[in-house]
């Protein structure tokens, strides 16, 4: 193999785990470089809140006076009584647990910093862990500003670190395959792809896949529920894309999967309600607003909804499913139900929004771009027979039947008038649909959590199917799999973990 670039560790991805693995190699004295297949640094990180789950005793904890330790930590996140915590890996949540502290310390010792106030979260904690990071100060450099987008000062001051550091972050770089010595042999490096050109980068000491997951490959994640097919976008996009890119090329040479049932336990925000509609990225939390540097790809803010008392919900043939005021696992399996589609039996198809102008008025909404993109995720027209004739989307595999909506639309207001929903027994309907123009938004559920993903051991090196390790290769962050914790806080764990031991590795 003819190398164009050396160094002693390469790692794939510069998101929260990325970042956080860069920069503990360098404290170990490894040489490093870093690729990034985006047009900037951060991933998933630098869309999220900033919320970062580590306890055990750390700095903040003590200066607030909350008592907590590494065995605590420990309990709860093996806890059989909660979802998220009693399918986890106990290995890798011991070590988790005993590395809290030191990682917390390990951010503040590289710059970040945080609201000196704990927030709750639904997170495995008998007392309170999580901290927010302050946003990062530069709104330009947000992607998603004004909107408590505090990961930004996460991975922005990691990133700088880094840099200072001297790791080099290569922009732009995306990692086509993994090199290995043979069947058995270490890992080498990687091949990326930059401008039409390979570049093959040589890693002395280790390769550490950092790339966020797999939300975005409608082929991957179907090994995990086959209904998870192409309508259903992912949070992140259109700025991250958890391709699975690092998963493919760690199995390809070997790598297995763990803990895989994490992914579809029904706790978590897996998969969620959208809050956004009308807009094909409408993750709860996540908002595009118009100085976004990415906005001409977002394309639509989205109205958000705040009472879903204000639509109906419908799928591909116009017809309610469930009751719209429900945004837990209950409605998300019915909103991907097979909905009588003979050509399409996975999947539920397009999910859509009905209302009326009085909704618009009343939540003061304004359904027209850049509010909403009319190029398949909005509708709008006078009469609800006409309505439903206009809406076409990709995904929208035939025209939505205009009778069956106007049937919809016409039973659920006889509803409003007895105050009953004799269907899907939504509380005390109130509004009907009834003053046009009558619109129809894009409310499909969207995807988030990476659950699961490739095996490792406690030092976040990765495991072949035959439970041995891979020389060189490691995994931090989504795309590892085994503890199925959301947020920040395990991805900056096993980040720090892989960069030191990949580090510390004899060449």
């Amino acid at each position: 193999m003819e190398w164009s670039l050396s160094t002693d560790v390469v790692v794939i991805g510069a998101g929260a785990a990325g970042l956080a693995a860069a920069v503990s190699a360098r404290d170990h004295g490894a040489a490093v470089i870093v690729v990034e297949e985006n047009f900037d640094i951060g991933g998933h990180a630098m869309l999220s809140g900033g919320r970062v789950h580590l306890g055990g005793g750390n700095a903040l904890q003590k200066k607030l006076g909350i008592e907590d330790s590494p065995d605590k930590v420990y309990a709860d996140w093996i806890n059989f009584a909660r979802g998220d915590s009693r399918y986890n890996d106990r290995d890798l949540v011991r070590t988790f647990a005993d590395e809290c502290v030191p990682t917390f310390q390990f951010l503040l010792d590289n710059g970040i910093t945080f609201i000196e106030k704990p927030i709750v979260t639904p997170d495995a904690s008998t007392v309170p862990r999580t901290f927010v990071t302050h946003e990062w100060h530069v709104p330009s450099e947000v992607i998603a500003p004004r909107r408590n987008r505090n990961g930004s000062g996460l991975v922005r001051r990691l990133a700088e670190s880094a840099r200072k550091k001297g790791a080099q972050i290569l922009l732009k770089h995306e990692m086509t395959r993994i090199v290995r010595n043979g069947g058995k042999g270490r890992v080498l490096g990687i091949v990326t792809r930059t401008d039409g050109r390979e570049v093959a980068i040589e890693a002395k000491k280790g390769v550490i896949v950092a790339t966020g997951g797999h939300t975005g490959n409608v082929n991957f994640r179907r090994m995990f529920d086959p209904r998870l097919t192409e309508e259903y976008q992912q949070a992140g996009m259109p700025y991250s894309e958890q391709g699975a890119d690092g998963e493919l090329a760690a199995m390809d040479i070997g790598a297995s999967l763990w803990a895989t049932g994490t992914q579809t336990s029904e706790v978590g925000p897996a998969i969620t309600k959208t809050r956004h509609m009308g807009t094909r990225w409408g993750y709860i939390s996540l908002y595009y607003e118009t100085d976004s540097p990415i906005f001409h790809l977002c394309k639509a803010t989205g109205l958000t909804v705040t009472d879903w008392q204000e639509a109906i919900l419908v799928n591909q043939f116009g017809k309610r499913f469930w009751n719209e005021l429900d945004s837990g696992y209950d409605y998300i399996n019915a909103a991907l139900a097979n909905h009588g589609d003979k050509d399409k039996l996975n999947g539920g198809g397009p999910i859509w929004a009905i209302f009326d102008a009085d909704a618009v008025a009343r939540q003061k909404w304004n359904p027209k771009p850049p509010n909403v993109d009319p190029d398949g995720y909005f509708f709008t027209a006078d009469t609800i027979f006409e309505l439903a004739g206009k809406i076409e989307n990709p995904h929208q595999k035939r025209p939505m039947p205009a009778a069956a909506l106007e049937e919809t639309v016409a039973r659920y207001n006889s509803f409003v008038t007895s105050g009953v929903d004799l269907d899907f027994r939504k509380p005390t309907p109130i509004h009907p649909i009834a003053r046009p123009p009558f619109y129809a938004a894009w409310a499909t559920p969207i995807l988030h959590d990476t659950l699961t993903g490739l095996r490792t051991d406690t030092n976040a090196q990765a495991i072949d199917t035959r439970g041995e390790t891979i020389p060189g290769l490691y995994c931090a962050g989504e795309s590892q799999g085994g503890f199925a914790q959301h947020g920040l806080g395990r991805c900056l764990v096993f980040g720090r973990i892989a960069g030191r031991h990949a580090a510390q590795r004899n060449s």
